[in-house]
């Protein structure tokens, strides 16, 4: 995991208020936190992302905080009684969320199957979106 997501996350665990002080405290963006596939995503197929999350962030930071306050909070729910079929996919290489974090769920998730993409990182495991559709197709017959 990048060392400013770990920071991130720790701040979260300490509480909202830390959080909200982390956040103001530091720059919006660490271009560290993508891998060289990442940013070829970026700037190729899904470079619309980019239109998008300048006016996601426009008010402030607190999607962001509470994105990261539920990753580290119990979720109030127990995965295990998850019985859809789930898929995770999960790329290697992520340095924003740690594929450990897919690994637990599936662990605990009695109907997941999960994919680590070895070669992709946070936003490049989007290029397999074909694959999940093709799964998903697949359980629907």
């Amino acid at each position: 995991m990048n060392p400013s997501g770990e920071a991130s996350l720790r701040a979260a665990a300490a509480g909202r208020d830390a959080k909200e002080r982390h956040e103001a405290s530091g720059p919006a963006f660490d271009p560290q936190m993508f891998t060289p596939a990442d940013h070829a995503a970026l700037s190729g197929p899904w470079s619309w992302l980019n239109s998008v999350l300048g006016p996601a962030l426009r008010n402030g930071p607190a999607g962001l905080i509470d994105d990261d306050l539920a990753y580290v909070n119990p979720w109030g729910f127990d995965p295990a009684r998850i019985v859809a079929p789930l898929l995770l996919l999960h790329g290697r290489q992520d340095r924003v969320v740690p594929s450990s974090h897919s690994e637990w769920l599936a662990r605990h998730c009695p109907t997941a199957e999960l994919r680590l993409l070895p070669h992709d990182g946070h936003l490049s495991v989007l290029d397999a979106g074909e694959m999940a559709l093709t799964w998903l197709r697949d359980r629907a017959r």
